[in-house]
């Protein structure tokens, strides 16, 4: 099944509580932390986080693109993500896993994430420790940019180890999605679709998001 995130970066944050309730019929809640270092935007962090955890039930989905997230993803977890994700270049090799497992030993889900430039086979020596890698299909830290074709090869080899491996770990993609460009992703192997100003600047949100679940 594909699964929707939307992410909450494209919302109003005047009137979060009612953004959110907005795209309720959507899986997963997509969360974008940004540090201003790792990338060149600042965005959201804790504080915020435990608000909209006091908020929805929806399944809480935190992309860390910070430095150093090791740092933080204990916080994050107990602020109340159930994903946590960070970013592969981010942190030294020796570094990963114990922060991956770290996050599952919180009882949460756990995931890598990787940008535009990195080789898909970064991922290949924790991909047995991870439940959600994530495609960055444009480069990360603005919402709103156009889809990049040539991670669709990507995508496809991360597919074939999955499956290969028989593992459980879901694949996600995260910049420029859209009906079109979900379809491409689908295609390629992602059942996790991130999509931020194609869902909030649609006039009906519940249908642009039933719209992108039966991308083929």
């Amino acid at each position: 099944m594909i699964k929707i995130a939307p992410s909450i970066l494209s919302a109003d944050f005047t009137r979060l509580s009612d953004e959110i309730e907005s795209v309720k019929t959507a899986d997963y809640l997509h969360f974008d932390v940004m540090d201003g270092l790792f990338v060149p935007n600042i965005t959201i962090g804790l504080p915020v986080l435990e608000s909209v955890r006091r908020v929805t039930d929806m399944t809480l989905d935190v992309h860390l693109m910070i430095q150093s997230p090791a740092r933080y993803t204990a916080r994050f977890a107990e602020a109340g993500a159930d994903i946590v994700v960070f970013h592969v270049e981010t942190e030294p090799p020796e570094n990963v896993l114990p922060a991956l497992n770290e996050i599952r030993e919180l009882g949460k889900k756990a995931g890598l994430s990787i940008k535009p430039q990195t080789p898909w086979e970064a991922l290949i020596p924790y991909i047995d420790a991870l439940d959600i890698i994530l495609v960055m299909t444009v480069e990360p830290g603005f919402g709103g940019q156009q889809f990049m074709p040539d991670m669709l090869p990507k995508i496809e080899a991360l597919r074939r180890v999955i499956d290969l491996r028989s593992l459980t770990c879901e694949l996600e993609v995260d910049g420029g999605i859209n009906p079109e460009t979900a379809a491409l992703c689908v295609q390629a192997g992602a059942n996790v679709l991130v999509a931020g100003s194609d869902i909030f600047g649609a006039p009906d949100r519940a249908a642009r998001i039933s719209q992108l679940r039966e991308a083929q």
